[in-house]
């Protein structure tokens, strides 16, 4: 009897165990799932690479002149240093998707100067903050010349019956809805989806197409320096966080990289890096005092160096003043958020090979800025029509030749003429600016600010005619 019980007792106890492991299992795949993806510190040394998902934005990460850049790339790539591993940027496509795509595993870390919420905060972790920054109104200023310019707003409660386009899934959503608590009337929030970002609605402000928008402050001085008929003076909100945005399921990353980020954000590279960005941005927009003309009929104080330098490469001197006059208002001590320097905006690694230097005097800075615009022309030497191929060499003195190849290969593709620039290529570098052409097969040379390079051609070009009309 007693055996019988015991063989009894055994099946029933083995399947009592069986259910518990079973049970045990579905725990721990359930622990799983509530994290999400598992891939944390150890898992990325061992792969030897920290990947990033990021804007596309200048606080994020972006190409200028083929150089990479962005505040966030670049505190990142010191963090990667630290690490040992190489630094991957994935662009988002669609910003409404990053969170998810950060814990699904699209990336490790989360880069595009994300405000700190709390309900952010429920799906995904932070790391110790890098800025603390209000959110500021982007109006156009007033237009002398147009009957029709609206008046600036001076103050929040003004945005009473305006209408403001904002990111849907932002912290610029919100205060605007929390904002019409507090005056006591309806704002016309316009909810756009994240395909559209924060300097794409400060170029539609600043283009007139709508009226405002809202974004964080230090965006906002980035884009004043491309955008000079914008306002951003008026701020919203209290100073709120900005932080990276790791999963939940990467504790050991996310100790790292806090225990790094409180010693480095003390250390003289994270204050350049700083500086570079949000400190550096006017002192190229204001022509200098010396540059200003000395002599009735003169551009500038600078023509004899212009012409010196328009005489030795065969170039007419007067587009080398338009060229130098958009770069830096004729300023010899400019210098930019990406770090060019001089009359002619040269990058740190670009403006030795012509001889320039970052205290070369204004004569040496135009010379070499001649000889570098003279290589640029002569690159496109396969463009037949000469005033078509300055115009090509004015667009990848601005971002790099590589993006402008991309457009010619987009122009092909859509039917237009390659060697071309009005209507056709500058077209094609206007789509180069949206989210939906970034997985294009022939887009070999990552996504650009295209209507910032399209104006530019156009601005100097129309400069150039002006200065053809006036000074000989």
């Amino acid at each position: 009897m007693v055996k019988k019980l015991a063989l009894f007792i055994i099946p029933f106890v083995s399947i009592a165990l069986l259910y518990s492991c079973v049970m045990e299992g579905e725990k721990k795949e359930s622990t799983f799932n509530e994290l999400g993806y598992q891939f944390d510190l150890e898992q990325i040394l061992k792969r030897g690479k920290l990947v990033v998902l990021a804007e596309n934005s200048s606080s994020s990460y972006f190409l200028y002149r083929e150089k990479e850049m962005g505040f966030e790339y670049e505190v990142l790539k010191e963090f990667a240093k630290e690490l040992g591993v190489e630094l991957e940027i994935q662009i988002i496509e669609n910003l409404d998707n990053a969170i998810d795509e950060l814990k699904d595993g699209g990336g490790d870390i989360l880069a595009c100067n994300l405000t700190v919420t709390r309900e952010r905060a429920k799906e995904i972790d932070f790391s110790l903050p890098l800025l603390s920054i209000q959110q500021v109104l982007v109006q156009r200023l007033p237009d002398p010349n147009s009957d029709f310019s609206q008046p600036l707003l001076t103050e929040a409660s003004q945005l009473a019956k305006k209408k403001v386009n904002v990111w849907k899934k932002s912290s610029y959503f919100d205060r605007l809805v929390n904002l019409e608590e507090e005056i006591g009337d309806t704002i016309f929030i316009k909810a756009e989806d994240g395909l559209v970002g924060a300097e794409e609605l400060i170029e539609l402000v600043s283009e007139g197409i709508i009226d405002y928008t809202v974004v964080e402050e230090n965006i906002a001085k980035i884009n004043k320096r491309f955008f000079e008929n914008i306002d951003i003076s008026v701020p919203l909100s209290a100073k709120q966080k900005i932080a990276f945005g790791l999963r939940k399921s990467s504790p050991v990353l996310k100790a790292k990289l806090d225990n790094w980020l409180e010693t480095f954000t003390n250390t003289a590279v994270y204050k350049y890096i700083y500086h570079k960005y949000y400190e550096l941005i006017p002192i190229s927009i204001h022509t200098s005092e010396a540059s200003k003309p000395t002599k009735k009929g003169e551009l500038s104080a600078y023509d004899q160096f212009f012409k010196a330098a328009g005489e030795k490469h065969n170039i007419d001197w007067r587009w080398l003043a338009a060229l130098s006059y958009q770069e830096s208002k004729f300023n010899p001590n400019a210098v930019s958020f990406g770090g060019a320097y001089s009359m002619m905006q040269f990058m740190p690694e670009i403006g030795p090979l012509f001889g320039v230097h970052p205290d070369s005097p204004p004569e040496v800075q135009i010379m070499g800025g001649g000889k570098k615009f003279k290589r640029d022309i002569s690159s496109w030497s396969a463009i037949p029509d000469y005033l078509q191929r300055i115009k090509f060499a004015l667009a990848s003195y601005n971002c790099g030749k590589a993006h402008i190849l991309d457009a010619q290969r987009l122009a092909e593709k859509y039917g237009k003429d390659k060697s071309v620039w009005d209507d056709n290529v500058e077209e094609m570098v206007l789509k180069l600016s949206k989210k939906e052409f970034y997985g294009d097969p022939v887009v070999r040379n990552g996504s650009m600010r295209g209507s910032i390079t399209y104006r530019y051609v156009r601005d100097i070009y129309k400069r150039y005619l002006q200065y053809k009309e006036t000074y000989k």
